[in-house]
């Protein structure tokens, strides 16, 4: 049977699918020897996020399906989201609200051509049709979506919902990827499967301005490429896959030492002396992520990833550079072949040139404290156990330890107890 016999036979021409996410974070009172205004609050402090969404996918025609996701959000991460480079919950946005709001945060068509090679099963998903498609294919993604939808994927630690919860653990810390303040963004990208190996391209809206809800959506006017490679193998027969990505990001920011001199002169500066400062330039940055299998249920990954240190943040977060890496183990050793537990240990540094922006009293888009007379590396370890009460229901467990929140050594360390609970169907 032809490839396009079985899928026409076996193709989804619609689904339906929903989630819920509630997280709950506390922190215990730590010690702080001062508190700036993007500073982690030093007082024992709790709060929760909740979503919900609905994904609603059509097949336009062969290999094309439309995509569109309402959701309704809710709640505030830790400090509002501040305090943490690598902060502690992925499911907070830098968008906090009392009371629950809607919003349309995916609306996309996805084109597939089959390019030959084995028949392969695609199972149902969020936004995923079920369906077949060929070993070799080229896949199409056009409209509002999350670069990382696309790029920097990692089967053991990419979803806030299932895994692990920490930014820097779920994305590559450095990887200032084009979005809007809720991690999202207009553009296109291109994946290219060929045998043992994937190529993936894109491009994309930056922000009116750094860490804004607004995209600029005039075309070509600030924008991001990227571009990944990724490799598929065997090692010791497990698999395996290992990505270098790539990015190019043209947009008005600022130098850090053209900052750095604006806060040393003025230590309270307006947002349009700000601006004053920011023109077109390049940012560029890369990372490395590898996933390898160990044995049956047990995998091992790694993230690495750089971004230039001279430019202020653009869209996601104070890093420079990030070491990620971490086990993610499947219960079936135990009887319980639908639980996760997971381990991972982060460490996230800055430029020279990010270090004397803090210390001058710089503010970025999650860290500053006012001044910054010890800085160290931010350290974080994560850990977390979820438990499967029924298909398609967990919850979960997540304790985190931050050392030098902030990159700064006269403030922390904090412990981080988490709880989630995630349906979907």
């Amino acid at each position: 049977m032809s490839s396009t016999a079985a899928y026409a036979q076996t193709a989804e021409d619609y689904a339906l699918h929903g989630q819920t996410t509630l997280t709950e974070q506390y922190h215990p009172a730590f010690a702080a020897a001062y508190t700036g205004p993007n500073s982690l609050d030093p007082g024992s402090r709790g709060d929760e996020t909740w979503d919900v969404t609905i994904s609603a996918g059509a097949r336009l025609w062969h290999g094309a399906e439309l995509w569109v996701t309402p959701e309704v959000d809710q709640g505030f991460g830790l400090s509002d989201t501040l305090g943490i480079a690598a902060f502690s919950s992925a499911e907070a946005y830098k968008v906090g609200a009392s009371v629950p709001y809607v919003r349309i945060p995916r609306l996309f068509v996805r084109q597939t051509i089959d390019l030959g090679g084995a028949t392969q099963t695609v199972a149902p998903g969020q936004t995923q049709l079920g369906g077949t498609q060929t070993a070799n294919a080229l896949i199409f993604t056009i409209g509002k979506f999350g670069v990382t939808d696309v790029f920097d994927t990692n089967a053991y630690a990419h979803d806030p919902r299932n895994d692990f919860m920490n930014w820097a653990v779920v994305d590559s810390g450095a990887f200032d990827y084009a979005a809007d303040a809720w991690g999202l963004t207009y553009g296109a990208a291109l994946e290219w499967y060929q045998d043992w190996w994937t190529l993936r391209a894109g491009a994309f809206d930056g922000s009116v301005e750094p860490n804004s809800k607004f995209l600029d959506t005039r075309f070509g006017a600030q924008f991001q490429l990227v571009t990944e490679a990724e490799a598929r193998y065997d090692m010791f027969g497990e698999s395996g896959k290992i990505r270098l990505l790539g990015f190019q990001t043209r947009a008005l920011l600022a130098t850090l030492p053209e900052l750095t001199s604006l806060y040393e002169a003025t230590p309270d500066p307006s947002a349009s002396d700000i601006a004053a400062l920011r023109h077109l330039r390049n940012k560029f940055g890369g990372a490395l992520n590898i996933e390898q299998q160990i044995i049956t249920d047990l995998g091992v990954f790694l993230r690495a990833s750089l971004g230039d240190g001279r430019t202020e943040a653009y869209e996601f977060t104070d890093i420079d550079r990030s070491l990620a890496t971490g086990l993610s183990l499947a219960g079936g050793r135990w009887g319980r072949p639908a639980d996760t537990a997971g381990i991972a240990a982060i460490v996230d540094t800055i430029s020279g040139a990010r270090k004397k922006f803090l210390e001058s009293g710089g503010l970025g888009i999650l860290v500053g404290d006012g001044k910054l007379t010890n800085a160290g590396p931010e350290q974080v370890l994560e850990a977390y156990y979820s438990y499967s009460l029924h298909a398609g229901i967990e919850i979960t467990a997540d304790y985190q330890f931050v050392n030098n929140p902030g990159y700064n050594r006269d403030r922390g360390p904090v412990s981080i107890l988490g709880a989630r609970f995630h349906a979907q169907f």
